[in-house]
This record gives structure tokens, C-alpha cells and sequence, in this order.
């Protein structure tokens, strides 16, 4: 790579990962592309003029789309690549144009080294209301994370890398990257403004110039990059305090999950190892329709350690703060992909509201048995009838065969993680 950039035009962003700066991570960035480094400016954090005279790189990532490996002379899966070394502090990237895996590889350093500083390194977007409460949204790509912490009543931290440390909560990153996929200005007015100049469109096929969101027939991948500023009232630094509540969302695309439920702090750990959600179309190669996955800790090929690791700073973090978690479904209602609907995202929107004002928290509850939850009866601006997801379903034995064949496949997943405590084992669900 070294040779093949010899004597070309490079473009060089230095800035830190980290808003916090106890725990900041300095950074430099070199690409072939002027957009890429464009994207790097917008997604990491930019110095000051007075930090970046003494800006001393601790990790360099080069990435150099113009440059492929050979698979069978180099050991690659394909002529794509990206290499972490945490020895020599470097990130190889070629062999694409997606920007995606820039920030990606810096999100995997910071969870490597985080935990042996007691920093919670989190896969989430978090917001912060006027009351200063923070709330985290952990999530996989497509179940919401980004919409749902973009909320014209609270301020952005930030949509996608995190840590929480004895300090608080803070934003890895100094930008958001969010899919364009059939965005609205409707549905998404924050993102949707913030698609002005100084952003970055991936992917997004254009039409007499015009953004065209509506049209999929390059990926369904489609992003935009923009700084932390563009959306009104962003926290800048991006730091808040500890979190009050946390969402842990999914897309099941079974149309099982109730729509919202409260876990216990043992259930919070459970449901975080598992990283239950359903792969959507457009994240990943090869995906053309939702399909149930695992993913530990959401987000598991970024997160080198041990799930076991993360989930014991987590649960530390719970107890200390006395921090309540949901699990909400952004998923499918009235039967599987396919045959149910998509729950409508006002009512998501509007459980994580009840959630995060307080709503939620002397209603009452019904226990289910088959996924070990608390189920509210009742939650402000929604259908009642949505809240329990079996009477959404018209075949009612098809519902229940379908939720058993999700809880069993909770239990099969979970049988990889060994020497877990047996109190977090128990608050999973009893197939």
C-alpha cells in the first residue's frame, strides 16, 4: 500500500476519537478520496487549531480505495479488505468505497481498549432531555437507532459509538451516519435537514441531480455523513451524564416480540449477550430479505473482547445508577415479515417517549412467561391492542408455535457463552 501511494495526491484528516477528553483517542486518517476524507472530517471529532499543532497520531488508518488485495496471495475473503493491528496501531482499508469501515475499525480499537480503563464501550446512540437525563438506544443496523435518538424534545449526544465512564456518557464520534433508505422529510425531519452542504449522500441514486431515497436499485444501503452541528440543539462537546434510561431495540421480523416490555437488571444482561434483531436488507452482502440473528453485545464484529466482559461493566453500571431498561421491537406486528406490517414508527417513537418521561413507570405490568418480561398494559398515544403481539396475529397457534421457535432459538444461542452467572441464564426465555 505503502508503494502504491507514492507520488499520489493524499488527502489527511487528524482529529481525535472521543469527545471526552480524559479519554480521547488521537487519530489520523489518509485516503485517495477527497469524499472519504471529507467523511472523515464529518464522522470523527476536529481538533482546535491549537490541537492540531500538537496533535501527536496514537492510531493512523489508511485507507486507499483504489488499492485491492489478491485473494489468494494475500489470505482475503476478497479484493475488499480491513486490517486492525492493535500492536503497531494501524488500520489497512482497500479495496472499497464504502465509508463505512473507517470509523468502524476506530469503534472496534475503543472497544479493545476501554474496558481495561472501566469505560463501558457501547454500540448506541444516546440523547439527553431538559432535565439533563441521558438515555441510551443500543441497537443493530436497521431496527432505529438513529431516528428514535433524534428527537426534536431532546438533544443528540450522538447516533452510534459511545462510552460511559465514572464521568458519564460521551460520543465517540463527532458526526452522525444515517441511512437514507425511504427517508422522509415527514418521518425524519432531523436527518432530512440535515442533508445541506458539507454532507456526504452514499449510494443514493440521483435523479436530474435530485436525491432520489425512494429508489433502492444500486443498495438499499444508502447513507448520509454529517457533522453533530446539523442537528439543532446537538450537545457539543458531545458528552452527557449517566444514563437514566436504556433502550435495547430489535426488528423481529418473526412478529413475536412484544412491541415494548422492562427487563430486570439480570434480563438487561441477557438480552444485551444475545443481541437479538433481524438482519434487514441492504446491511449486509447477500441479505435480500430480514433474517434472525444474534449479534452479542450489538455489534459483534466490533467487539474484540469477550461478551461476558462487556456485560459485567454493564450490569456494574445498572446497579450503580439505578438505570431502567427496555426492550422495544421496531420490528413487524400482526404476523411475520411478509405477512404482518412494520410497526408504525409514531408508535415506537411514542413508547420510548413514555419511556423516557417517566410514563412507563407507575402503570402497570403483566408478566410474560414464554420471553420473561414485563409487558405494560397501557402506554400514552398507542393502540392497546398492539402491546400484547399475539392478538395482533390472526392465527393464534401459529402465533404461539412461532414465539416458542424465537425463545428456543434465544436459548440455543445463548448455550455459546460459558461460566455465566445462573441468575443471568434464568432471565432469559423459558421455551
Amino acid at each position: 500500500m505503502k508503494r502504491f501511494v507514492d507520488n499520489k495526491e493524499l488527502f489527511v484528516f487528524d482529529g481525535f476519537v472521543g469527545a471526552d477528553k480524559d479519554n480521547r483517542l488521537p487519530i489520523r486518517v489518509i485516503n485517495d478520496h477527497v469524499w472519504q476524507s471529507l467523511f472523515s472530517r464529518n464522522l470523527f471529532i476536529r481538533p482546535t487549531n491549537k490541537e492540531l499543532e500538537e496533535h501527536k497520531p496514537e492510531f493512523t488508518i489508511l485507507c486507499i480505495n483504489n488499492f485491492e488485495s489478491i485473494p489468494v496471495e494475500n489470505g482475503t475473503g476478497s479484493n475488499v479488505f480491513i486490517i486492525i493491528d492493535l500492536t503497531r496501531k494501524i488500520v489497512l482499508i482497500g479495496g472499497t468505497q464504502y465509508a463505512g469501515e473507517m470509523k468502524k475499525s476506530m469503534f472496534s480499537v475503543m472497544n479493545f481498549l476501554l474496558p481495561d480503563k472501566g469505560i463501558f464501550p457501547m454500540h448506541c446512540s444516546a440523547n439527553i432531555g431538559k432535565k439533563g437525563d441521558t438515555a441510551l438506544f443500543f441497537g443493530l443496523s436497521g431496527t432505529g437507532k438513529t431516528t428514535l435518538s433524534a428527537d426534536s424534545n431532546r438533544n443528540l449526544i450522538g447516533d452510534d459509538e459511545h462510552g460511559w465512564s465514572d464521568n458519564g456518557t460521551f460520543n465517540f464520534e463527532g458526526g452522525c451516519y444515517a441511512k437514507c433508505i425511504n427517508l422522509s422529510q415527514e418521518a425524519e425531519p432531523e436527518i432530512w435537514n440535515a442533508i445541506r452542504p458539507g454532507a456526504v449522500l452514499e449510494n443514493v441514486v440521483l435523479n436530474n441531480g435530485v436525491p432520489d431515497y425512494d429508489d433502492n436499485a444500486l443498495t438499499e444501503n444508502t447513507r448520509v455523513a454529517y457533522p453533530l452541528d446539523y442537528i439543532p440543539g446537538a450537545v457539543i462537546p458531545s458528552v452527557g451524564g449517566h444514563p437514566k434510561v436504556i433502550v435495547f431495540l430489535t426488528a423481529d421480523a418473526l412478529g413475536v416480540l412484544p412491541p415494548i416490555s422492562r427487563l430486570t437488571k439480570e434480563g438487561a444482561m441477557y438480552h444485551f449477550m444475545s443481541g437479538y434483531t433481524s438482519k434487514l436488507a441492504g446491511t449486509e452482502r447477500g441479505i435480500k430479505e430480514p433474517k434472525s440473528v444474534f449479534s452479542e453485545c450489538f455489534g459483534a464484529p466490533f467487539m474484540p473482547r469477550p461478551a461476558a466482559v462487556y456485560a459485567k461493566i454493564l450490569g456494574e453500571k445498572i446497579t450503580k445508577h439505578n438505570t431502567v431498561v427496555y426492550l422495544v421491537n421496531t420490528g413487524w406486528s400482526g404476523g411475520p415479515y411478509g405477512i404482518g406490517k412494520r410497526i408504525k414508527i409514531k408508535y415506537s417513537r411514542a413508547m420510548v417517549t413514555a419511556a423516557l418521561t417517566g410514563a412507563l413507570d407507575n402503570i402497570q405490568y403483566r408478566h410474560d412467561n414464554l420471553f420473561n418480561v414485563d409487558i405494560p398494559t397501557q402506554v400514552p398515544d398507542v393502540p392497546a391492542e398492539i402491546l400484547d403481539p399475539k392478538t395482533t396475529w390472526e392465527d393464534k397457534a401459529l402465533y404461539d408455535s412461532s414465539a416458542r421457535k424465537l425463545a428456543v432459538m434465544f436459548v440455543e444461542n445463548f448455550k455459546k457463552f460459558k461460566n455465566v452467572a445462573p441468575e443471568i441464564m434464568q432471565a432469559g426465555p423459558n421455551p
